[in-house]
Order: structure tokens, then sequence, then C-alpha cells
């Protein structure tokens, strides 16, 4: 039996026991072998990186699917290469819908795996490799969708931009290009957010549309002194300052905040969580300055970082020899800033908060940008809703807040609203992304295409 063959039987295998409505053999299996093939292609930042043939790959699937060569372009960016295919609308009046999504992944060392990261296979219900999670899958089957739709003969009146970029996991460059080509987009559809979770028993919990990102931020904290002999220690050492005002911002919280996205997920998650969990979340939607449910929630890593700002010391640096009174001492302090705070207003509180004018605080963040939440259209809602209700009827959905980055934030910045709308389900003893062994179930794969046919469809008919 072919390898070919036996990734369209399990793929098969998992559409059994579907609705009609969700039976898309076909596609289906084009898309599990789009990602099998994506996955070959080390698309990682630095020597060797993949990503520009992977590009060029993706463009030959799409106009041998139907797709104009002049409409697909690849567009390339240091060692790296961004995708942008366009579908045209058949009112040019109406701005296109985007589906945003990254083509590149993180590094992967084929010693450490069990399987080598750069080579498909479908096991036991898991499709495995470098992408399978974050994001690979998720392009192939948007990308088989929309070729299927092509070959169904269907017509968009509002056009269609798939747009996948080449360094979203490291420094955004081409997600900020894209963003600005961009930037008179209806709306990004963005595949590499929000989510299903599935319980362990496999059974689905909830679906969560990503409607907000906290803003990610480095401050530099430095001390500097003229140092001297170690045999004779002065009253100030660079070291010691340095580390009495990180011991400040580490009991530090900053002030919890609610909005009507993380309201909305609190009140969602609720129901599904202990009762003491559960009692929490209520109240702190009932009242943010309640501080029993503060003191559970911020005791929780999952939820810490739903309740607002978080600030935490990632790096250390201090001295130049081992005889000597330290020169220098620094401390890198990474925060996840809630949506609608400025980095500026949060480094002025941490500089209050440490109260010693010989730390001098500066702002080294790199590949970000401050962005607001997107508004819960109900166009986009109801769009999801209805797609999510075809292939999971029943299943409650509510917005969330991630605390990372993705190219959402740059088409925010624009003023493009990015919703995270990935119909991929995923137990959370099976989250490996960016880690060893990444895999995801391939019961998502058929879902999937009948979920994007029909997010699509609504959004551009």
């Amino acid at each position: 039996m072919t390898s070919k063959l036996k990734l369209l039987l399990a793929c098969t295998a998992a559409m059994t026991a579907l609705p009609a409505s969700a039976q898309t053999p076909a596609a289906a299996a084009n898309g599990l072998e789009i990602a099998k093939k994506m996955i070959a292609f080390r698309s990682v930042r630095g020597p060797g990186n993949q990503t520009p043939q992977l590009a060029a790959y993706l463009k030959a699937t799409l106009v041998a699917g139907g797709f104009a060569a002049d409409d697909v372009t690849i567009t390339p960016v240091d060692d790296t290469a961004y995708l942008i295919a366009t579908w045209k609308g058949s009112d040019p009046a109406l701005k296109p819908i985007v589906v945003s999504g990254h083509i590149d992944v993180v590094e992967a060392k084929p010693a450490d795996w069990q399987r080598d990261p750069f080579t498909a296979v479908v096991e036991n219900g898991y499709l495995y490799g470098r992408g399978a999670t974050d994001m690979k899958l998720d392009a192939a089957l948007a990308i088989a969708t929309l070729l299927d739709m092509k070959k169904a003969g269907y017509k968009p009146k509002r056009g269609i931009v798939l747009a996948l970029s080449g360094d979203e996991e490291t420094v955004m460059k081409t997600s900020s290009l894209i963003a600005e080509k961009l930037k008179a987009s209806e709306m990004a559809l963005n595949i590499d957010g929000g989510g299903g979770l599935y319980a362990e028993n496999g059974k689905p919990e909830y679906f969560t549309i990503g409607a907000a990102e906290k803003t990610y931020a480095d401050f530099q904290m430095e001390v500097t002194n003229p140092g001297g002999h170690s045999s004779a220690p002065r009253k100030v050492n660079a070291i010691n300052e340095l580390s009495a005002a990180l011991v400040k911002i580490g009991g530090y919280r900053f002030t919890p905040q609610l909005s009507p996205i993380t309201k909305g997920y609190f009140e969602g998650v609720a129901p599904r969580q202990t009762p003491e969990l559960g009692a929490a979340m209520r109240a702190f939607v009932a009242d943010p300055t309640d501080q029993k449910a503060i003191e559970t929630l911020a005791a929780n890593t999952g939820y810490v970082g739903q309740i607002g700002t978080t600030c935490v010391t990632t790096m250390v640096s201090g001295g130049h020899a081992l005889n000597a009174l330290p020169q220098r001492a620094t401390a890198n302090i990474n925060c996840r800033i809630f949506p609608g705070v400025k980095p500026a207003t949060v480094m002025a509180e941490l500089a209050k908060v440490a109260a010693d004018p010989g730390v001098k605080f500066s702002d080294v963040t790199e590949g970000s940008n401050p962005t607001d939440a997107s508004p819960l259209r109900a166009d986009l809602t109801g769009a999801v809703k209805a797609a999510m209700g075809k292939i999971r009827p029943g299943v409650p959905i509510f917005p969330s807040m991630s605390a990372g980055a993705s190219d959402s934030m740059w088409y925010r910045s624009v003023g493009v609203p990015s919703y995270g709308v990935s119909p991929i389900y995923i137990k959370q003893s099976d989250d490996f992304s960016h880690g060893l062994n990444e895999r995801t179930p391939i019961d998502n794969i058929p879902l999937a295409i009948t979920y994007y046919r029909s997010l699509l469809t609504d959004l551009t008919k």
C-alpha cells in the first residue's frame, strides 16, 4: 500500500461518522497531501531557509487549481518570502476578505524528535511534523478549500486574498509588509488563532474567536557604577541595586482589567472549570476589584494573563570580572500588556515601583506593535457560528484574548480588524506547537474544509 493511499484511507476513516454536509473526501485528501508536502520544507529562518521554495510550491498548487499565475505573487524578503494570492470578487467596490497565515516554523532538531520533524507522518489518528499544529495544516486546509470552491464554480462577490507571511515566528518583517499592502481590506481571518478545545476524552468542549492580543514588550533595566577592587566593597553595588529593584517589581501586580473580550471568555469558560475556579471567574466578571477572585485567578498560570498586564524578569547580566566590583548590571523585563494600554505607561509604572533613580529603564522591544481589540462584528460572529454549527452543532462559542502575538497585530495596527478563526480542535495534552513531536488530530481535516467553505461563502457571497 502506498503512503498516499494510507493517508487517503486514514482521512476517509476520520469522516465515516460525519454528517453529509461534512463529507468532503476529495478536498480533505487534497488538504492532507498539501500539508504533508508543506511539512517537508524546512521553512526556518537562517541558513538553509526553505520558505521561498515552499512559497513556490504553493503558487504552483494554486495555479494548477485555477488561480491565474499573475494573481499569485511571491515577494522575497531577506532569506524568506511571502505569498499573496488574489481571488477577485465580482463587485470591485467591496473591500476584500484576507485569509491570513504564515508558512514559516520554529526550529526543530531531528535528533531530539521521535520522528523526523520535516517528514509528515500519519499515525494513530494524528498528523505529526513541524507545522502540524502551527500552522501548515491550517494553511493547507484553507488552500484546499479555496481550490475546491473554484472547482465547484463559486463566484465571490467580495474578493478573497490569501496572505501567507514568511517570518511570523521570528521578526515579522513580512507580516508588517503584508498588512501595509492590504490595509484597504474589510477584515482579516487569521487561521493561526482562535480554535477549539477537546476534552481529554476527545469530546469538543468549546470554540473561541480570537479578537484581541496582548502587546509584547521588553524593557531593559540598567545600573552603572564606577566599580573598583572587590577587596574594597562600597555601599553602592550595581548588582545589589538592580536586585533590590527586581524584587520590588517581582512582587508587584498591575491593576486587573476586564474587557468585553475577556468578559465573554470568562463567562464561557467558567461552567467548565472546578467550582473554585469557576466561582472566581464569575466573581471577577461581576467585580474586577474582587480580591479573592483576583488571587485565585492570578495563582493559575492559564488565567493570570487574562486578568491584566503581566511583567516578569527573563534575563539578568552583571559584572565584568570575578575579582572586581560590578560596573554594570542589566535585566530584561518581559511584559504582556493588556490591549489599550500603552507600553510607555507600563514602563513608567515599573520605574515608579523600582523607586530608584539609579535604575535606568529603556524600551528595547523589537517586532511588536501595540493594538486595541477588534470589534466583535455581527457579520463575523454570525458567519463563524453558522460554520461551526455545521460541523460541531451545540458547541459553545465565545471570544478570547491571546497572550501571544500573531500577524493579527499588524492588521490591527493599520486599521483592519483581525480575528482568530482556526477550526482546529486539540486537547491541552496534545498541544506541542513549538515543542517536540508536534501533532494534530486528523479528524479535524474534513470538518475544517466544510467550516472554511461555509465561513468564506457567508462573508463573500
